[in-house]
């Protein structure tokens, strides 16, 4: 047990190319603000030219069964992908942090002394790429033609936070560590669901993913509390204002998925009490 332990302390934090991370603006790939804004506006500018070309505003053509189970496999690899990549950024981050920072530089980091590099930055970056990939969640919604699920709240929650994690790196912010494994754990749950849903076998427990997002949202802007506390009475907390964007982002967030949560479950609760 003690080997295996060890072993994936080396693969996740030890490895030469984790431990010697270095987040270098405009050397390190992605790290450059002209490649985030050119990211995200090719996201938006072909979600909205493929929303306005393929999806049908008639009711959905029935999808030959070939396409359909070429869709299904596609879809059933890129959940499991992530799903194993949110497990392994979830246990990555949280060894890195444990094992590599003192206790009281979890919540906060010490202001102007604290850059970007090491193996937590590392499942930093892994985590920021991991979001330019979750695009792939939209190509596959409009690819199955399921306009129902193409929302303001999926791809405005998908454009916004990718510009948050590039934030996270490019100021260091302090409540990086929590957000990263609180996410990346809230993610597996969520691509485990839908990878299961891909294979035909619908769980039972999708409000549980929805309740775990607002959860997460509830603990980041709580945490945030003791954060600022620890800025105010100490000599400064690193990254303050990537953590007002995340903040803001979060509570948005917050407040959309509370709202989603009023509408597709506590409705059915009433007619349930109803009946």
């Amino acid at each position: 047990m003690e080997s295996i332990s060890a072993s994936v302390r080396y693969w996740l934090v030890e490895h030469p190319l984790v431990s010697g991370f270095e987040w270098i603006e405009g050397e390190t790939f992605g790290s450059s603000p002209k490649f985030l804004l050119t990211t995200v506006a090719t996201y938006l500018s072909l979600t909205y030219i493929l929303s306005i070309t393929l999806l049908s505003p008639k009711p959905p053509v029935k999808t030959p069964s070939k396409t359909l189970t070429i869709l299904r496999s596609i879809s059933a690899i890129h959940n499991l992908i992530l799903l194993a990549l949110s497990f392994i950024m979830a246990l990555g981050a949280t060894l890195a942090t444990t094992t590599k920072m003192p206790s009281k530089q979890w919540i906060c980091f010490p202001a102007n002394k604290t850059r970007s590099q090491g193996p937590l930055f590392f499942w930093a970056y892994v985590f920021y790429l991991s979001k330019i990939l979750e695009y792939v969640d939209t190509l596959l919604i409009i690819l199955h033609n399921d306009a129902r699920r193409l929302t303001f709240l999926h791809v405005y929650h998908h454009t916004v936070v990718t510009i948050m994690c590039y934030l996270w790196l490019h100021t260091t912010q302090s409540l990086l560590p929590l957000g990263i494994v609180t996410n990346a754990t809230v993610h597996t749950v969520m691509y485990a669901y839908y990878f299961m849903c891909t294979l035909g076998k619908r769980p039972s427990w999708k409000r549980l993913v929805t309740d775990f997002q607002i959860i997460q949202f509830w603990f980041g802007l709580g945490i945030s509390t003791l954060m600022l506390w620890f800025h105010f009475t100490g000599t400064g907390c690193s990254g303050i204002w990537g953590w007002g964007f995340s903040y803001v982002f979060n509570a948005s967030l917050l407040a959309l998925f509370s709202a989603f949560h009023a509408n597709n479950y506590a409705n059915k609760d009433k007619d349930k009490k109803l009946v």
